[in-house]
């Protein structure tokens, strides 16, 4: 392996031949060879939004000629277009203010340049960083990252898990089932109307997290190292929020109270518990699906979901529910990872967070196994799951809590004792309400009627 001489400030260092980083980000390689998590690519790539639309905005203020301008936004389109992944290999656990990736992405920009463009003279913090400090691109590139990710995977994935959850709920509007409260018998309603809570929980979440990620629009650019701007030009922080809303196609904003956007991460505290929100709800309908669907003789087998694999190595025919127990585990990590966020948030030592690179990890992260996940469960389990008509209905008629409709009838504790003696004796309910000759066997007929209880 052939190496170059680099330098910054402190000297020189070795920096591998092939590869476009510079002498910090050398240095970060060296001194935090820690673990093996990795800056998330999609903050890298929302600091290549960043740095393009920063060259653009100080072009525009007649900072920056159109030749060094063009060939920055050149050399951000090839990072976008994932041109050179391998360009940055920064750890998670590095400073806490991320100045070293910041530093990665503007050594690797100008290197681009001078491979393109060995005409044009480009320094990564003269020019790439130009009105910039890590202080403020850092929570800039993390809000981006969350809103465009949120908004390209996490949405469609959330909708298209409810689309499947209301085909599922229209095919099943006639079965009527038990209901189940405390994982005991209730009163019965219809399979559609359980499903519906399914639905409904994804919908709120839905817009919980679009109304949370709305905090993060506000973005910190143009307070450069402690909210106050300097060596920031007057406008800077307006013309590149409009490049950013350019090329992402959401809309941001500079922050109005820049110290609080360099020092406060309250808005992806507010995001994360809103993935927390949607996380919960994931799990509790995994848990539903493969209560229903537990057997599949010996469960509640209400429901059939697709065989997708073998479940045992020892146990031949054995098929388990792997999707919800997938989905599950993604929802107890991002429970872990939003305690991590919540955290991480509280540490804001007077104008700076110095948690940034984890609180960023841990929300891309969240993000992504949420929106992978819903798309793997709807494909591989909900939109397979069918409802046993036989298994809901002999369940229906077998349960003692169908005597729910006799109390206004025959009284709450004459209902209940014919619920114990059914339940003592063995019996149906209609036998114990029978041999207690509460009813006749046409008032009983006529009074318990399922479908008048939904």
């Amino acid at each position: 392996m052939g190496y170059r001489i680099e330098h910054d400030t402190m000297g020189e260092i070795k920096a591998p031949q092939e590869h476009f980083w510079g002498a910090q980000t050398q240095r970060s390689l060296e001194n935090f060879a820690i673990g093996v998590e990795t800056i998330p690519m999609e903050v890298i790539h929302a600091f290549a939004v960043l740095k393009s639309s920063a060259a653009t905005a100080n072009n525009k203020l007649g900072n920056l000629d159109d030749i060094k301008s063009q060939a920055i936004e050149e050399a951000c389109r090839d990072i976008l277009n994932n041109k050179y992944p391998e360009e940055f290999p920064l750890k998670v656990w590095q400073t806490g203010s991320g100045t070293q990736s910041n530093m990665n992405v503007n050594e690797v920009v100008s290197h681009i340049v001078r491979v393109n463009h060995p005409e044009v003279d480009i320094h990564p913090n003269d020019h790439v960083n130009m009105s910039q400090s890590s202080n403020d691109t850092f929570p800039s590139a993390m809000n981006i990252a969350a809103v465009v990710m949120i908004h390209e995977a996490l949405i469609p994935a959330i909708d298209k898990l409810i689309t499947t959850i209301k085909k599922l709920e229209e095919e099943n509007y006639d079965v009527i089932k038990i209901g189940r409260t405390h994982l005991q018998d209730a009163v019965p309603l219809r399979f559609s109307q359980e499903i519906s809570g399914w639905r409904g929980m994804l919908e709120e979440s839905k817009d919980q997290v679009i109304e949370a990620s709305d905090k993060l629009r506000k973005l910190a650019v143009g307070g450069t190292a402690v909210g106050t701007g300097i060596n920031c030009p007057k406008g800077f922080d307006k013309l590149c929020c409009a490049e950013i809303s350019r090329l992402t196609k959401e809309i941001f904003e500079p922050s109005k109270n820049k110290y609080h956007a360099l020092t406060s991460k309250d808005g992806y505290v507010f995001t994360s518990g809103a993935l927390k929100g949607l996380a919960a709800n994931l799990m509790k309908i995994a848990n539903d699906i493969r209560w229903l669907s537990n057997g599949p003789r010996c469960g509640l087998g209400e429901i059939t979901i697709p065989e997708n694999e073998p479940g045992s190595s020892i146990m031949p025919g054995k098929v388990n529910p792997t999707q919800c127990e997938a989905i599950t585990m993604i929802a107890i990590q991002v429970m872990g990872n939003d305690t991590t966020i919540g955290i991480g948030a509280s540490q804001g030592n007077f104008e700076l967070n110095v948690f940034m690179p984890v609180l960023a990890y841990n929300m891309i992260q969240s993000i992504r196994l949420l929106a992978d996940g819903m798309i793997s469960f709807e494909k591989h389990c909900v939109s397979g799951i069918k409802a046993k008509r036989e298994k809901m209905e002999s369940n229906l008629f077998n349960s003692l809590m169908l005597v729910t409709c006799l109390s206004p009838v025959i009284g709450y504790e004459n209902a209940a004792r014919c619920a114990h003696k059914a339940y003592k004796e063995e019996k149906t309910l209609k036998e114990a309400v029978l041999e207690l000759g509460f009813l006749s066997e046409k008032e009983y007929d006529e009074t318990v009627r399922p479908e008048k209880m939904v």
